[in-house]
């Protein structure tokens, strides 16, 4: 199996694409660069302009927000999509815990997505939404 078609299964279990067509996951897959990285290195740096979204396919990586770590992340988890929808910073660093693969999506690519893939701007919204609903009930809990 080619690792673009095996990219476009994986996308299925990414809650951002789960609804999306097979085709369309195809379409993100062939649009989308394969990385491997290794552990130690920074995939974003917040505060740093945003010019991909990022889905880690292999591996484990931190979450920090001013040095803390807030969040650990692995396979399926997606991050970079803050920045390239409202063009401000990035507002974590994402360090690679162990060794990462990831696919990585471009900035025009991925807006070009959002305007062809009804189905995607829809799941985006919802798990933005379900984002900041979890960061409610953190902040009301304090």
């Amino acid at each position: 199996m080619g690792a673009k078609r095996e990219l476009a299964d994986l996308l299925a279990d990414v809650g951002l694409f789960s609804k999306c067509t097979p085709r369309q996951r195809r379409a993100i897959a062939r649009h989308a660069q394969i990385a491997e990285l290794p552990a130690g290195i920074e995939l974003i740096k917040q505060g740093e302009p945003g010019d991909a979204l990022f889905v880690i396919l292999e591996g484990e990586a931190r979450v920090l927000q001013a040095g803390v770590e807030v969040n650990r992340v692995g396979p399926g988890s997606y991050f970079g999509e803050m920045a390239i929808l409202d063009g401000e910073p990035r507002s974590a660093t994402v360090v690679a815990e162990t060794d990462v693969k990831v696919a990585v999506i471009g900035i025009r690519m991925f807006r070009t997505m959002l305007r062809e893939f009804s189905d995607l701007a829809e799941q985006l919204l919802i798990a933005l939404a379900g984002e900041l609903r979890a960061a409610r009930e953190v902040q009301e809990s304090i």
